[in-house]
């Protein structure tokens, strides 16, 4: 199968501004890429590509005062495959795990993975470990949190979605994560493209996805408890402790987005999304990260 996939992000400077960008497809998944998924600019400005700790590739820029766009497209080869299940999966002892995944198990940010833990353990401790617990933190999740994009707030954290059950796809993932994490399970934020192949129309606009990677029997296990079932086409873009890790724009000063569209299609499917403009927004702080996620 091949995903035609990218996004493109509008913006009006009052006045060049350096941002840092996440929007290239993740290392892990380059070498399925027909070419690389280049980042585009209009105004063209010089684009420095480096890798964050995590190995994600990230994009150093300016952008200018006035109208400025950017943006990526690619088309990636799938196997066409869901997203595979392992149900006999085992959790590790902590002192069995690689040192690599120990900071998986840490509080950050957005996920207070120790504020949560008496509850965590209430809910959960009784289900056996491994993926049958995990599968039972992402049921509750997804049944205890209603979904909407009119309940986005980039400050909302585990402990919030979980005091007042709602939010967007960050949200899920960041209360799941924070339950993983205090269940002693590696549990990574994960953000990329999910597409709506398969799924029964009528389809809602292209957006960016946030789901989550667990540490289980010895390999990373993806699980999204915002759909809850297994989809295809999912191509991450970066993953972190949470979304404060890997925004997907952020900007040291002005964040004045008008234009946002992203697509994730089979490569027969040319038709694109048209870009939607944004309704008025309060203007963001110098030095916030720019996360649309549903």
């Amino acid at each position: 199968m091949r995903i035609r996939l990218g996004c493109e992000m509008r913006y009006a400077f009052p006045y060049p501004v350096p941002m840092v960008v996440m929007l290239n497809v993740h290392p892990s998944r380059a070498d399925a890429l027909e070419e690389p998924d280049a980042l585009r600019t209009e105004p063209p400005v010089p684009v420095e590509i480096y890798r964050d700790g995590f190995g994600n590739l990230c994009g150093r820029l300016t952008a200018p005062a006035g109208s400025f766009t950017i943006g990526t497209d690619a088309v990636i080869r799938d196997d066409g495959k869901p997203d595979p299940a392992h149900p006999d999966a085992e959790q590790h002892a902590v002192e069995a795990l690689p040192p690599e995944t120990i900071v998986f198990l840490l509080p950050s940010r957005y996920c207070e993975s120790d504020l949560l833990a008496d509850t965590a353990w209430q809910l959960f401790g009784g289900i056996t470990p491994g993926w049958e617990r995990v599968q039972a933190v992402c049921d509750f999740v997804h049944g205890h949190i209603a979904f909407g994009y009119e309940f986005a707030h980039r400050d909302r954290t585990a402990v919030d979605a979980y005091a007042g059950g709602r939010g967007v796809c960050r949200d899920f993932t960041h209360l799941a994560v924070a339950f993983c994490r205090a269940l002693n399970i590696p549990t990574r934020y994960c953000t990329g493209y999910v597409s709506f192949l398969g799924e029964p129309e009528p389809h809602p606009a292209g957006d960016f996805a946030a789901w989550m990677e667990v540490y289980l029997g010895g390999r990373w296990h993806v699980f999204d408890p915002r759909n809850n079932s297994p989809r295809v086409g999912r191509v991450m873009v970066a993953y972190g402790r949470d979304a404060a890790d890997v925004p997907l724009t952020h900007t040291f000063g002005p964040n004045p987005l008008v234009g946002f569209r992203v697509w994730a299609d089979q490569v027969d499917q040319t038709e694109r999304p048209a870009v939607a403009t944004l309704p008025p927004e309060e203007p963001l702080p110098p030095q916030i990260m720019t996360t649309r996620m549903g």
